[in-house]
């Protein structure tokens, strides 16, 4: 006789990683291949959508800056709800579910309701944007420690999270996910911390794709050059002297080499 746990499907959180998918992984590819029902977010790429098997049943539930499919709380009980039904639910999340993905607080909501769920890692893009643009985050010359870091929170909050002081100081080379829309206020921040507006910042938009481009320039200088390109989420910023090594290394970038139709076939 079986419980009613056992009857119900396993939810797994699955990390797309950054788009190019060469770098998706072995078992994320896998589950995908054998899903009954995937719920993705919206920057994961068209090829790794590719592939899903095509009888499993494909739900858009991507939130992007002012423009949310579902609510957070839509997402966590369509999961419940599919669980029921369904033997493999794959919640398909840009880069590593476990860092700036809200795939805690989703694995926290399923474990209360009774729902199996396993966690599948991704490559985050705050490592592998940097990496196709040619910049180590650690290099021995230049650093060795790096802070990860979300760029999200509102300007002039109320009392904030982030302590931008702490983190001027905490590291020589700081990542920053979904900073790019209050970039000048961190700027600010930072310069206010004590961090030189000569220090050297890329940001490097849609990493890994064959769209990738990155902006190069200093504390000083990139909210202007923003302007001028009209440059734009999504997009990570890399603050510290390894953007130096863009200059050397960027020609190394790794290709874009698999195609959609080599993935699934």
């Amino acid at each position: 006789m079986h419980t009613e746990r056992e009857e119900l499907g396993k939810v797994y959180l699955v990390g797309a990683g950054p788009g190019d998918p060469g770098l998706m992984t072995l078992k994320g590819k896998g589950l995908l291949e054998c899903a009954d029902v995937v719920i993705y977010d919206a920057l994961v790429s068209s090829a790794i959508l590719m592939m899903i098997n095509p009888q499993a049943e494909k739900i858009h539930a991507g939130k992007r800056r002012g423009r949310h499919s579902l609510i957070q709380e839509e997402i966590t009980q369509l999961l419940i709800e599919k669980a029921q039904d369904n033997a493999i639910v794959v919640r398909l999340k840009g880069g590593d579910p476990f860092v700036f993905g809200r795939g805690g607080e989703e694995m926290v909501d399923l474990v209360k309701a009774g729902v199996p769920v396993e966690v599948v890692p991704g490559i985050t893009s705050g490592i592998a944007a940097p990496a196709y643009a040619g910049i180590p985050l650690t290099h021995r010359s230049y650093s060795s420690s790096v802070t990860f870091v979300t760029g999200h929170e509102a300007a002039g909050k109320y009392n904030p999270v982030i302590n931008w002081q702490a983190i001027a100081h905490g590291s020589e080379t700081i990542v920053i996910y979904m900073g790019i829309h209050n970039l000048p206020h961190i700027i600010e921040q930072l310069h206010a911390a004590g961090l030189s507006l000569e220090t050297p910042i890329a940001l490097v938009r849609w990493g890994t794709r064959p769209e990738q481009e990155e902006l190069i320039g200093t504390l000083a200088t990139i909210a202007t050059q923003m302007e001028a390109k009209e440059f734009s989420a999504p997009a990570i910023a890399v603050i510290g002297n390894v953007v130096k090594m863009h200059e050397i290394l960027s020609s190394c970038r790794p290709v874009w080499t698999i195609d959609a139709a080599d993935v699934i076939g």
